[in-house]
């Protein structure tokens, strides 16, 4: 996906629900980090995972269930949460939900 710099975005827009799917694209890829937009129809999620680098999700639509070295949180439209680097975790669609992922890699 190419985006306009200096252009207002409505994130909600740029990424469709699709059923029984979990969608994904890449705004920014730098050598530095990377930012996805993420939407996730009910009951889809991603499995137990690490990632190398501190990862910030922020929920830009619905609700999800997320597992963090075992912790349960859940998310909201509107909330943010930080996964550290190196540690396991997991997501759930509790509804559909849309999140943006930034990681910085630096």
């Amino acid at each position: 996906m190419s985006l306009n710099t200096s252009e207002i975005i409505n994130f909600e827009t740029l990424i469709d629900y699709q059923e029984k799917s979990v969608v994904s694209t890449e705004i920014i890829n730098k050598e530095t980090g990377t930012v996805t937009i993420f939407a996730f129809d009910e009951n889809e999620g991603l499995s137990e995972h690490s990632a190398p680098f501190d990862a910030m999700v922020q929920v830009i639509d619905g609700t999800l269930q997320l597992t963090i070295d075992g912790e349960e949180f859940t998310l909201n439209k509107g909330d943010m949460i930080i996964m550290p680097a190196n540690v396991p975790h997991a997501l759930h669609a509790k509804t559909k939900f849309k999140m943006i992922l930034t990681m910085i890699k630096s």
